[in-house]
């Protein structure tokens, strides 16, 4: 089958449509990511979302990646939710850094409701100081998820991370029907989505390609689509996984970008490990959006002067949904 390059909204896209646009020609792919970025995105601006780990370790999960998994020996010590004060000071550091949007990210299975209340007031009081707010708790019910956008949150993270299909050999512990659920109910709650996958876990292209049909197909594409490529973490199963071909990691942000023209393509986890020229081809392909700071949830990311530097070097300037052109 040939690829179609034509950057329009869909939700019917098949496997063999998007298998062929990962096989395509390397740069005819980026040629054409870079085009529908230019028709939906404003060129050469890059959305800047600090993140920070609330609640840290004792995770009940098995998720084969995470070193925050209570099954695991990775080194990670268990840390309760912060507090108020603390948090609000990482807000405001991340804003005085050129951070738009802050992340909080607590590792529950699903909150506890006297968590939850907790972590309403810290929206409120990151909000308080002008900044986008998103966070990825877990698992949802829909009353949560109402009391979360009750708060003014206005992101919630939660990813697939790969195929259906693959999925089982990933975690065991919560369905991928789970995940579609709650990210049914943060969208019946009116919040946006942020959602994507991790390259790199030992999935075939036939996995890449229908983990990010079932993004492209969900009935509103989600506003944010992070890509992480695998940090292999010692302790975890996946600690002598193979690093990704950097070619296949930007043809899946390429894809990402066809598939999803409106979104947010955030590199997210493993650019610490990338050159900058890696990074360059990926905003190239149609990434427009970064985690800054020196620390995702609780593996490396790049400094900030380092990513100052870089984006100096490409010419690229930080903004926040200002990205996104108003007629898209």
């Amino acid at each position: 089958m040939n690829a179609s390059f034509e950057a329009v909204v869909r939700h019917d896209w098949t496997l063999p449509e998007v298998v062929a646009l990962f096989t395509a020609p390397f740069a005819d792919l980026v040629f054409h990511a870079q085009r529908a970025h230019r028709c939906h995105h404003e060129p050469n601006t890059v959305q800047m979302s600090t993140l920070l780990s609330i609640k840290t370790g004792a995770c009940p999960e098995d998720c084969a990646y995470c070193p925050q998994s209570a099954r695991y020996d990775t080194g990670i010590e268990r840390e309760a939710l912060m507090d108020l004060s603390t948090v609000r000071e990482a807000a405001a550091r991340a804003r005085a850094a050129g951070a738009t949007r802050f992340c909080m990210g607590a590792a529950y299975r699903s909150p506890k409701g006297k968590d939850l209340k907790l972590i309403v007031d810290m929206i409120r009081a990151v909000r308080a100081l002008g900044l986008e707010t998103c966070a990825t708790l877990g698992m949802l019910s829909p009353a949560q998820a109402g009391e979360l956008a009750d708060a003014g949150l206005d992101f919630y993270n939660h990813n697939l991370d790969t195929s259906r299909e693959f999925y089982p050999q990933i975690i065991s512990t919560r369905s991928y029907q789970d995940r579609l659920d709650t990210l049914a109910a943060v969208r019946a709650a009116g919040l946006k989505v942020c959602c994507g996958g991790i390259i790199g876990m030992g999935e075939s292209l036939t996995d890449r390609a229908e983990l990010l049909r079932t993004l492209a197909n969900l009935p509103e594409h989600p506003e944010s689509v992070p890509i992480n490529q695998l940090v292999p973490v010692p302790g975890t199963p996946l600690e002598g996984s193979a690093r990704v071909d950097p070619f296949d990691f930007v043809r899946t942000i390429a894809v990402a970008r066809l598939l999803m023209p409106q979104a947010q393509v955030r590199l997210s986890a493993g650019r610490g490990e990338m050159s900058d020229e890696l990074q360059a081809l990926c905003f190239l392909a149609g990434a427009n959006s970064i985690f800054y700071g020196d620390k995702l949830l609780t593996t490396g990311n790049p400094d900030v002067e380092r990513d100052q530097r870089l984006f100096a070097r490409l010419g690229l300037n930080a903004g926040g949904d200002e990205a996104r052109r108003p007629s898209a």
